[in-house]
């Protein structure tokens, strides 16, 4: 029985392989409102750097790994991105793949479509998007099909010129987040446990630290933004999540600590000030307490991406 799944798998892979041959790169830019949309395929140099070169165009990203398993390299970190799976990025993210030439990735900005606008649409702002952590979601071989699918009419779509093309492709666009969302949700939340308006509140506490860890280190003040007591937060964090809301702000701080610390050049003294933190000094006493690096040492230690590179 394992040798005859082995074998579907494998002729599954090698027809997937067949669909996404050759290489491909759409786009669509709206004139009036500067969105765009893009879809990639099979394109080897694709990446993002986020603070260089690419720092103008805020893209989103969906990206599809249909290939063998490789390493992704996120913010100087190092990932495992094994096949068959999706992961979301944000737009201030930035990423290199050990082997690009096989991955779909949907692109977009908020001007194209604002997730945070139109949440009620697609609710996946401080999940999918927003959340801190990278989610590596697995598709199993029904949504493997289904995505394929999606990818057929994203194309077709894009190769479509009429009055309604922009129209189809938003609506192609919100449909591939609710699916992503729904897997995300599948696997990272268990449903049974977290109704749908706790859901609701992580998500924007998520986002309420996205916006403001920059200046606002304490639960006390998100707790406040959304009339609930810090305990009630830690209890409802504890449903799915085995961080407390406090590690949630600490980590979204040393996140950013880490992206400036490997992609700038400022100081260290400088991306204290960014960060929220009047003492220099703490702030490398709070970064080595969270990566057993001084930023100083973790900066030498890390290789410093050029713009294109």
């Amino acid at each position: 029985m394992e040798d005859v799944i082995g074998s579907e798998r494998n002729i599954v892979k090698r027809s997937i392989l067949c669909i996404f041959n050759p290489a491909m790169k759409l786009s669509l830019k709206d004139p009036n409102t500067g969105g765009d949309l893009l879809l990639l395929k099979g394109e080897q140099e694709f990446d993002r750097f986020f603070y260089g070169r690419d720092r103008g165009n805020k893209y989103f990203t969906i990206i599809w790994n249909y290939g063998d398993a490789q390493t992704v390299t996120i913010d100087g970190e190092q990932h495992s991105f094994l096949p068959q799976t999706v992961l979301p990025l944000m737009f201030n993210q930035s990423f290199q793949f050990e082997n690009a030439i096989d991955m779909v990735a949907w692109q977009f900005n908020r001007e194209f479509y604002c997730i945070v606008d139109h949440d009620k649409e697609v609710s996946c702002v401080g999940f999918l998007f927003g959340l801190g952590d990278n989610l590596f979601i697995n598709l199993e071989p029904q949504d493997q099909q289904k995505l394929r699918l999606l990818l057929d009419v994203f194309i077709e779509e894009f190769n479509t010129s009429d009055h309604i093309r922009n129209e189809m492709l938003l609506v192609l666009l919100k449909r591939l987040i609710v699916n992503i969302t729904k897997l995300a949700r599948s696997k990272y939340i268990p449903e049974q446990k977290m109704q749908e308006d706790k859901f609701h509140i992580v998500r924007q506490f998520n986002l309420l630290v996205e916006g403001n860890y920059r200046k606002e280190h304490s639960v006390s003040y998100y707790a406040e933004q959304l009339n609930r007591s810090p305990k009630t937060l830690s209890n409802l964090f504890a449903i799915y999540n085995h961080k407390t809301p406090l590690q949630i702000i600490q980590e979204r701080i040393i996140i950013e600590a880490r992206r400036l610390l490997t992609y700038t050049s400022q100081s260290v003294k400088e991306v204290s000030y960014e960060l929220g933190f009047e003492d220099a000094a703490y702030f490398s006493n709070f970064f080595k307490k969270h990566t057993t690096f001084s930023p100083v040492e973790y900066r030498n230690n890390k290789h410093i991406l050029e713009p294109g590179k």
